[in-house]
């Protein structure tokens, strides 16, 4: 069963917290993450994305960037920008975006759960990327960015989050994106640490790599720990824990940038002889089995036709790749494939039009919004999902929760 760990957080004072707290390193590009920094040392982007500390056009080597990483975490603790808690806590996290509110657990979760798929995994995770991330935990001494995981909701773990979330928050401020942070202690966290006892798995949302990470960061301070007992810091990795129920999936959609030299009515006439196309107004109303295509100016839905037995395949992701990716666009594997772009349908269809017009020569497919079963049911088959299936928002904040399993000093006596 599942064990959430309550941990001696490294935070910022509340009053510092919206300034600190920054996007994850992994939405913004370089370019977008130093207009976010603006030379601001307070900003966790110096942390997270140290790269924002060099000139643009520099391209640091890797162990450069990853020594500005924990002199700028330094600095924060140096300046009192961070502060280690004296008490080991869980905490709650909600945020609340619009119309949509999502509160989850803040909470330690075991290196070898994620080892042994207790912790479930629906995607595949780069190498190279993972590496990467390992060593930046490694320079940092910290598990700076927490892993976005899932649970199926318990009525009894609802009960606990609603009665300790009566009182004022800790943090509670509206980052520049509209989405509110607030923030709960909970010192006395038993009960939460009991009821999650009873929960059989828990899924990644977000996070495949910080997970990997958190493994290899294990693996590497256990080879150099004689005395390794299984109980260190660096055998838990950082978490927020939300009821799948609460949970909102975008629509992951795709941008070819062209169409192999087809004119809009060749291309156009060519799928007609596999699929039912329509003129449509509204690409945001394609539900699942049926996507939107732009094209010359126009939206037009497609039916994909019967869906085939296999779990994964069945997905419209697989099947706009099997069916129309593939065999009439020319793009063999969308992981590599230098013609795709993936777009995150926090941008809207709006931003795959304005890509059309820009290129003529492409075409744009807007998708229904993955639902959230069949994430769960492809986690629990041991399976992957089809590249870049899913958009969870609102996304987590970097640098308001941060796991220490290495001090400064070279301790790693950090949590409990």
């Amino acid at each position: 069963m599942v064990q959430v760990r309550p941990f001696r957080a490294v935070r910022p004072p509340a009053a510092e917290a919206a300034r600190v707290a920054s996007v994850p390193y992994d939405v913004v590009s370089a370019a977008e993450a130093r207009s976010l920094a603006a030379g601001d040392a307070a900003s966790f982007l110096n942390v997270i994305r140290p790269e924002v500390q060099f000139e643009a056009g520099r391209e640091p080597a890797p162990e450069a960037l990853h020594d500005a990483a924990r002199r700028a975490f330094d600095h924060l603790l140096t300046e009192g920008l961070l502060a280690e808690s004296p008490h080991p806590a869980l905490y709650l996290y909600r945020l609340t975006w619009q119309d949509h509110r999502q509160t989850g657990v803040v909470a330690c979760c075991s290196v070898d759960e994620y080892d042994a798929g207790v912790i479930k995994k629906h995607e595949k995770t780069r190498p190279d990327k993972q590496e990467d991330r390992t060593r930046h935990g490694l320079a940092v001494g910290a598990h700076v960015g927490p892993v976005f995981l899932t649970y199926r909701s318990k009525p009894m773990i609802d009960e606990l989050v609603a009665a300790s979330t009566e009182v004022a928050p800790w943090v509670d401020f509206t980052a520049p994106d509209g989405v509110r942070h607030e923030l709960w202690e909970v010192r006395e966290s038993a009960a939460l640490e009991a009821a999650f006892a009873a929960v059989p798995a828990l899924y990644i949302a977000d996070g495949h790599h910080r997970s990997a990470s958190a493994s290899g960061i294990r693996a590497a301070l256990r080879r150099g720990n004689s005395g390794h007992r299984g109980d260190e810091p660096y055998n838990r990795f950082l978490s927020v824990l939300f009821p799948a129920d609460q949970l909102r999936i975008l629509s992951y959609n795709r941008f070819v940038k062209d169409r192999l030299g087809a004119s809009p009515e060749a291309f156009l006439a060519k799928l007609r002889q596999d699929f039912e196309i329509t003129f449509i107004d509204d690409p945001s109303s394609c539900a699942v089995g049926r996507v939107a295509m732009h094209l010359d100016g126009r939206w037009f839905g497609i039916d994909l036709g019967e869906p085939p037995e296999d779990l994964v395949a069945a997905l419209d992701a697989a099947m706009l790749q099997d069916r129309i990716l593939g065999p009439h666009l020319g793009i063999d594997d969308p992981r590599t494939s230098q013609r795709i772009d993936f777009v995150g349908g926090i941008r809207g269809v709006g931003e795959l039009e304005r890509r059309v017009a820009a290129r003529p020569e492409g075409v744009a497919f807007a998708l229904a919004p993955l639902p959230m079963d069949d994430l769960l049911a492809v986690a629990d088959a041991g399976r992957v999902l089809p590249p870049k299936s899913t958009w969870f928002e609102p996304k987590l904040r970097s640098g308001l929760l941060i796991h220490r399993f290495e001090a400064a000093t070279g301790s790693t006596e950090a949590s409990r």
